[in-house]
Parts: C-alpha cells; structure tokens; sequence
C-alpha cells in the first residue's frame, strides 16, 4: 500500500469537520434537549472554561453556528482532500500501469537486474527520509494550507518530467525526488477517526480505479501520439492535472482553527472549544508550544508507540500487492488493457468495504474486531492466489484481498491517535515514525513481485499472510494493554499520555482508549 501510509485532519494537520463539530455519535452531551449542543455545566465540572463568545450562545444560537460551521468546513475541506489524496495515489503508483505501457521497453530496462523494482522501491526511499521532519516541520509552522499545496505542486511536476526521462539511471532520480516531496501527504484525523480516515483514503483507494480507466483509455488511444508512448502520455497527463488541482487548493485549504483565516472570530472560537470540550486542550497554539524532538522523545518512550508500529507495519506490507496490482492481475492471460480495466472493481469493491466498516467501527465505538476480521478474509485470499492458477479463484482471491487489508488500514489508523491523542507534538512525531516504519515494507517488498515469480508470487503471498499474522498478535497485544490502562482511568488513576491534566484529572474528563 504504497502508502499508508492515522488527528486533526491535517494531511497532515488540516483541521477536519469532526474537530471542529461533533455529530450524534460524538462523546459530546446534549444541553435543553437539543442535539449537538454541549452541556456547559458538565464542561464546567470536567474543569473547563468555554469563552464568552461560546458561553453566552443560547442553545439555539450555538446550533445554528455549528450547522454553518460544519457546511462550511465540509465545503472547503473535505472536497479538496479527497481530491488530492486520489491524484497523491496515481502519480505515486502509475509506474505500475506504466509498466503495461511500454516503460520498461523503451528505457531498455534489465528484468534480470530487477531494474524495474528498484524504481518502484526507491520511491519509498525518498518517502522515508522525509516523513518524519515534513510531519513536525508541519506541526511547527501551523499552515498546512500553504505547505501542503506547494508540496503537490511540486510532486506534479517531477511526476510529469518522469516523461523525459530516457534511462534507468534518470527513472531512479526522478522516482527518489517523488518520493521525497510526497512525504507530505499523510492522514491525521482524530474525531470519528475510522470514517473520517476511510472517507479521506477513499480517495487513495478510488485513484486505483480511476488509476486502471485513465491507464486503459491512455495506453489504447494515445500511445504514439506526438511521438510519445503511451507511458509518457500517462505521466504528463497526470502531472498537468496535479498542478493544477494544487493551484486551486491554495486557495480553499485552511490551517488549524485557530490560525484559519476564513472562519469568523465566533466560529473560530467554537472550533477551538470543540477540541477542547473533547480531550481537554486546543490542538495548535503556537510554534513555541510544538517542541519538534520533544514530541519525538515523548512518542519513543511510550510502549504503545512500537505495538502501533508493528501493527502498521503488517498491514501496510501486505497491502504492498497494490503496488504491483496491474502485474498480477496480467497473470490472469489478459490483453493490456483488458487487464487495466480489471484492476478497477477491487478498487471499487474496496471503498464500499473500507467505510461501512469504519462507520460501524465508529458507531460501535469498536477497534480490535474491525481490524481482525477483515485481516482475516486478506489472509484467505493470498492463500488462493498462491494455491491456484486458475482464473475464476484467482480473480475472487484479488477481488478480496485489497479490500481485506484496507478495510483493517482505515480502521487500524484511527486507533492510533485513539490511543495517542496528546500532546501534539507527540503524536505528530509517532504518527510520521509509525508511518515511515510501515512504510519501509515497501522498499523489500518490490522484488517478491518479479516477472519470473508470476502467476502464484508463492513468496509474495505467504510473506504477506507472515505480516498479517504479526498484525493480528500486536493488535491483542495493543487491546489487553488498552484495557488495562482504562480501567486505571475508571479508578481514577493518572495515565500518563491519556490526556494533558494533572493526576486524577482524566476521570473527569471522560476520557478513554478506544478497544
């Protein structure tokens, strides 16, 4: 999965609807009967302090300015971020479809080299060594509305240059820088996490339908066209549309709440309050509050940081088959663009998979179930592709095995920042480290996909089953650990990371890890 990659919706940091407006399934009291307002007086005892313009709302007023808060952050939030995350995913993964379109051919690669994964790795290369400083240089500076948008600015235009290349040794460099820019680009929801993550990845996920439509329509119609190849077309096109999606974004992206420009002074102050009726304290301030290795050392020294990491990193490995999709969906003997097309109804398949199963995850209030079971019909289907070669399992075992893992993905990244809310800086840094960890998966993972290993991949499939297993163990691991650490809270007892309160304060805060 190319890809996690996990929360304030920031890609990094940008703030989401559920932050800023609870709906029915929100932690949030009701006041006078009517939904979506928040009790003052209860917020009053948790120890909390709702500013003037918030206090002296009526029930009515503060329903009227939540109900426009919230259309105008799913107006100019949501939309864009979507949008982005589906281009983030085509231009990290058409060299897959490239591959189907003359690529390797025409800058003479050497299958015997294993040329071609090592372009696909090195990406990841790039990715790795940024997340990190990218995700708290964000966390710094609190404008991921300027930053993000020149980052996929950037990345679109090394995707189209990709076109110009004419060796290995320039596909290598351009791969890397790719890479390198697109380290940005990494969910961070915390409200309603598992629908707000599967709403956001839907995005990524529907780029490999979209993906496999562009690439067919692409690799039929256009390949010689002006004197190019049908692969140069399909990067050129896709970087265009990048550019010019991240030119609209810099005008539509906000910040935090509280740095966001286009939010009124009121709305800007519910915003802020919402955050802090729901964990106990604004999310951004200033920079001098996002101390960059603070964050990190706090996220290193907490336990729960490793348990999340070798969670990720299962899931994330096994998902690495989509970065090779069209390749083993070619073993079914299909033409090209046969083949392209049917890399489109897993995709699809997946997203309708991936948000019921995070609604229900959120409506539930449930973490560990939701990421078993669909772990579990994963590993039954790279146990098909590996114990057949004929058409009809085979296809069944792809149909489910993309939507096995990222159904578990959604709902896996939602409990991160469940289970490591605060501080900021904290979870910003153990967010980056368990996502460029995961992530590295896909670095080792490129060469058990060769032509040589094709139909079965019999390695790619049992070490994928391998990393599953590993998730499965370090989410009970991770849910004897939650439940134990709630029920101190039940009695009372200080947590250290639960919230940001002196000792004994969390009870009253009704805060709890999510199991």
């Amino acid at each position: 999965m190319s890809n996690s990659p996990v929360e304030d919706v920031d890609v990094k940091n940008t703030i989401s609807n559920d932050e800023m407006v609870d709906d029915k399934h929100s932690t949030t009291t009701k006041d006078h009967g009517l939904p979506g307002v928040a009790d003052l007086e209860q917020a009053t005892f948790r120890g909390l302090r709702p500013p003037e313009i918030i206090a002296r709302l009526t029930p009515e007023q503060r329903i009227e300015l939540e109900n426009r808060l919230r259309r105008k952050i799913d107006f100019r939030l949501l939309p864009m971020l979507v949008l982005m995350y589906i281009l983030n995913y085509i231009d990290r993964n058409n060299i897959a479809a490239a591959k189907l379109a003359g690529l390797p051919e025409d800058l003479h690669l050497d299958p015997n080299a294993s040329q071609f994964q090592t372009a696909v790795s090195i990406l990841f290369v790039g990715y790795l060594l940024m997340q990190i400083p990218s995700n708290l240089f964000l966390n710094k500076i609190g404008k991921p509305a300027i930053y993000l948008p020149t980052c996929m600015m950037l990345w679109g235009v090394i995707s189209a240059a990709t076109a110009a290349v004419t060796n290995f040794g320039g596909l290598i460099a351009v791969r890397f820088f790719l890479g390198f820019v697109e380290a940005a680009y990494f969910v961070n929801t915390r409200k309603e996490l598992g629908l707000r993550t599967a709403f956001l990845y839907s995005g990524a996920l529907i780029s490999g339908a979209f993906s496999g439509l562009m690439s067919a329509g692409i690799t039929q119609n256009m390949d010689g066209a002006r004197g190019l190849g049908a692969w140069q077309w399909l990067f050129i096109i896709e970087g265009v549309i990048t550019i010019g999606i991240s030119s609209v974004a810099l005008f539509i992206l906000p910040n935090f709440p509280r740095t966001t420009s286009w939010l009124s002074e009121e709305e800007r102050a519910l915003a802020i309050w919402r955050l802090e009726e729901d964990i106990g304290e604004d999310d951004w301030v200033d920079s001098e509050h996002q101390s960059l290795w603070h964050g990190a050392k706090l996220a290193f020294a907490d336990v729960k940081t490793y348990i999340l990491m070798l969670l990720l990193f299962g899931i994330v490995a096994s998902g690495s088959v989509t970065n090779f999709f069209p390749a083993v969906v070619k073993t079914l003997g299909y033409s090209n663009v046969i083949t392209l097309l049917l890399t489109c109804p897993p995709y699809v398949l997946t997203v309708i998979v991936s948000c019921i199963n995070a609604w229900h995850a959120d409506r539930t209030g449930e973490r560990y179930w939701h990421i078993i079971l669909p772990l579990v019909v994963a590993m039954a289907a790279f146990i098909l592709a590996a114990a057949t070669t004929s058409i009809a399992p085979r296809y069944v075992a792809m149909m489910l095995m993309v939507p096995g893992v990222y159904g578990a993905f959604v709902v896996a990244l939602a409990w991160i920042s469940n289970t490591l809310p605060r501080p900021p800086a904290k979870r910003a840094a153990a967010l980056a480290f368990i996502n460029a960890v995961s992530n590295a998966s896909s670095i080792y993972a490129s060469y058990m996909y060769e032509d040589r290993m094709a139909p079965r991949y019999v390695i790619a499939m049992s070490v994928n089953c391998g990393t599953i297993f590993l998730s499965m163990v370090s989410a009970t691991v991770l849910r004897f650990m939650l439940v134990r650490l709630n029920k101190k809270l039940d009695r009372g007892i200080f947590v250290e990371g639960a919230i940001n309160a002196i000792p004994g304060e969390a009870t009253h805060h009704g805060f709890r890890f999510k199991v």
